[in-house]
């Protein structure tokens, strides 16, 4: 019984509370921003170019921040960047006298319900972009701006001869599709001073460094008519240190210590061991770091030559040492005996003489011997026999000096690549300094 008698008066209260809420709540159509938005778009058609008078252009100002490099593929000439873009054009169909609507002066539309202009950018290989601005701004006077995010992956052509102090220009180069320059012009936003020396929104903890970002305007002439392009040159360095405390400091230490092998005897098998050794912890150090250096199919670093020369110069080197031992090896069989010296000895060729002389000796003394022994026979056999011990004489000293002169010549080419040593490091050294004099400048 209560129930049914308080149910008209519920209803009454149902009733009194909406419209209390109708009359508190301003309903969307008494809204001035409302109002102001179906009046622009009620009409507005995005697939026209915004302009009374189609003879006049429109000019779309363009501007570029470069917030950061993420990479520098040299291999595939690719450069992707994190670039902030911004696009500002005046669209006279957008247009209201802000005293009407509340002094209202700036409002957000979604950039698909509005015309906007087709600019790309031609190096465009690949384009990752960040969560997409889906509005712009447009003020009273009908200026819209279109600022984005973007991740460009851009071609660029990367000189890597000169890694790790290397120093890269691209550029990013800005037009319309479609519109040749009586439709869609382009201008810069701020200056261009401006432009090239603003490096606040460039983040610094990559391995790259901003250097600037110059600009410029021009006219693309093609048979599809003339176009307006501005091109952002992006030039950036690389931060060498990590490089010459990893690649090239090693290096130079293993060059010098196979310097110290050349105060090792030539003729010494313990020559043969140390180079051995250092030729193999160097090509592990070249395994280990060769994913450290750029691999480009256009040019090779100054640096990987200096590694393979050094190489060489290694394998040059146990080369020459492997001959000579595999020489005196060959005498030592051949009943010339030439023993190989230690650590503390070295080849002496006056020595080798003197030794191959006494030698001479020994083996001729006991045919005179016997000669003196035996009776006397004519005179044309002693002279015989004379001319056979001068001949033999003569065999000997030709044998002895022909192994002097490979012991010299050997010699000779281990003074030759001590002094290629030298050399090499010495012109390495002085473009190394030329190379950080040239990018400490800039």
């Amino acid at each position: 019984f209560l129930a049914s008698a308080m149910a008209p008066l519920w209803s009454f209260i149902l009733v009194a509370a909406s419209g209390i809420l109708a009359i508190d709540t301003p309903h969307p159509r008494n809204s001035a921003l409302y109002h102001l938005t179906k009046q622009l778009l009620q009409r507005y058609q995005k697939d026209v170019r915004p302009v009374h008078d189609w003879t006049e252009a429109t000019t779309v100002y363009l501007d570029v921040f470069v917030r950061a490099v993420l990479d520098v593929d040299a291999q595939n000439q690719k450069l992707k960047t994190n670039v902030w873009y911004s696009e500002v054009w005046d669209d006279e169909f957008l247009s209201w006298n802000s005293s009407m609507f509340d002094d209202i002066s700036q409002i957000s539309l979604p950039l698909s319900a509005l015309w906007a202009p087709d600019i790309i950018i031609n190096e465009f290989v690949d384009i990752e972009r960040l969560p997409e601005l889906h509005y712009v701004y447009v003020n009273s006077s009908g200026t819209i701006r279109n600022s984005k995010s973007i991740q460009v992956v851009s071609a660029c052509s990367l000189e890597t001869y000169a890694f790790p102090f290397d120093i890269q220009n691209c550029s990013l180069t800005f037009n319309s599709i479609l519109h040749t320059v009586e439709d869609v012009d382009l201008a810069f936003l701020r200056s261009r001073e401006d432009i090239k020396h603003d490096r606040k929104a460039f983040s610094n903890d990559s391995e790259w460094e901003l250097l600037s970002v110059s600009s410029a305007y021009s006219i693309l002439q093609s048979s599809a008519g003339d176009f307006a392009q501005i091109q952002f040159h992006v030039v950036i360095r690389r931060r060498p240190l990590v490089y010459v405390v990893s690649l090239l400091i090693p290096s130079i230490f293993l060059m010098l210590v196979d310097l110290g092998s050349f105060y090792i005897p030539p003729a010494c098998r313990a020559r043969i061991i140390f180079k051995t050794s250092l030729l193999v912890g160097y090509t592990v150090f070249r395994v280990n770091m060769s994913d450290e250096m750029p691999q480009s199919a256009v040019s090779t670093p100054l640096i990987g030559v200096f590694f393979t020369v050094c190489m060489a110069f290694l394998v040059l080197s146990l080369s020459k040492s492997i001959l000579l031992v595999k020489f005196l090896h060959d005498q030592q069989h051949s009943g010339q005996e030439r023993p190989l010296l230690g650590l503390g000895g070295d080849t002496d060729a006056d020595g080798l003489i003197m030794d191959r002389r006494a030698q001479l000796v020994g083996v001729t003394e006991s045919p005179v011997c016997r000669e003196h022994r035996a009776p006397s026979g004519t005179l044309k056999e002693v002279l015989s026999q004379l001319q056979s011990i001068s001949n033999y004489f003569q065999a000997q000293d030709q044998a002895a000096q022909q192994e002097v002169g490979w012991l010299a010549l050997l010699e000779r080419v281990d003074r030759l690549l001590f002094q290629g040593y030298l050399v090499m490091l010495g012109l390495y050294a002085i473009t190394l300094c030329s190379l950080w004099a040239l990018w400490s400048r800039l």
